[in-house]
């Protein structure tokens, strides 16, 4: 699903018309962006939690010549499903 796939989807879930769920959902990633940058983490019940976390420099390779490069540390987003989406097949 595309981000108009979503919209669409969310449009017609809640009874918006699409600019409207595409102002809400523009609005929730500007939250959730603000958030995370701040290095706090958001945590939607039922849903799951967005964290920021520290991602250790590392050696890799580079898989066309093979030779070793060095990774710098950054800070990642992860997303932990809550326990209704663990328990989907």
């Amino acid at each position: 699903m595309n981000k108009s796939e979503l919209i669409n989807a969310i449009a017609e879930k809640a009874g918006l018309t699409k600019v409207q769920a595409k102002g809400a959902l523009e609005a929730f990633m500007a939250a959730t962006k603000e958030t995370l940058k701040k290095n706090d983490k958001i945590s939607l019940i039922g849903f799951g939690t967005f964290s920021v976390t520290d991602r250790k420099a590392r050696v890799g390779h580079n898989p066309r010549t093979g030779k070793s490069i060095k990774i710098p540390a950054k800070k990642v987003v992860k997303f932990k499903p809550g326990a209704a989406f663990a328990k989907m097949k």
